[in-house]
């Protein structure tokens, strides 16, 4: 069986995540979604918060593309996370030069710390090169309309964390 596993921190989840999804489930008989959690960077949601939203708007995109999917937490190493969920492939996104040079010599380092496991990079579609997880909360504080850029669950999300003074 092939298994993906399709890295990040998904603060929140956003269309250009989706997309990554969709195509990786095309290549793998099961993708896990690993939100990977980092002490010194608590992050806009808690990961409750993310694995939770992750499965719902996931969950359509994996259905439809037939696959199974899993939604874990992991800290530490992606590679280590990998290969512990079985997974033979990570997959990652790229959406322009910069993501290349630091996802290459991510991969090469990964590789070499288990080589069993491999690196796929999906190119990003043009419809959400420009999306970030970043510039996705950035609109979001200054008021403007994010409904381009992440699913209704996102935005929800988003706004919550306004109202509760958590994202400034």
């Amino acid at each position: 069986m092939r298994i993906g596993f399709y890295p990040g921190s998904f603060d929140p989840i956003t269309f250009g995540h989706l997309d990554v999804i969709a195509r990786a489930a095309r290549l793998v008989d099961k993708l896990v979604i690993g939100i990977g959690t980092h002490g010194a960077k608590p992050g806009l949601l808690s990961p409750e918060q993310r694995v939770a939203l992750v499965r719902e708007v996931a969950k359509p995109v994996a259905e439809h593309a037939g696959r199974k999917f899993e939604v874990i937490m992991f800290a530490g190493l992606t590679v280590v996370a990998a290969k512990a969920a079985k997974a033979n492939v990570i997959i990652r996104g790229l959406r322009d030069a910069s993501d290349f040079d630091y996802e290459v010599q991510m991969s090469q380092m990964n590789g070499a710390l288990t080589p069993e496991v491999e690196t796929v990079f999906l190119a990003a579609s043009p419809a959400t090169r420009m999306i970030s997880s970043s510039l996705v909360k950035q609109i979001a504080k200054m008021g403007g309309d994010t409904s381009l850029f992440v699913p209704k669950e996102s935005q929800a999300a988003l706004m919550t964390a306004l109202s509760q003074g958590i994202l400034k």
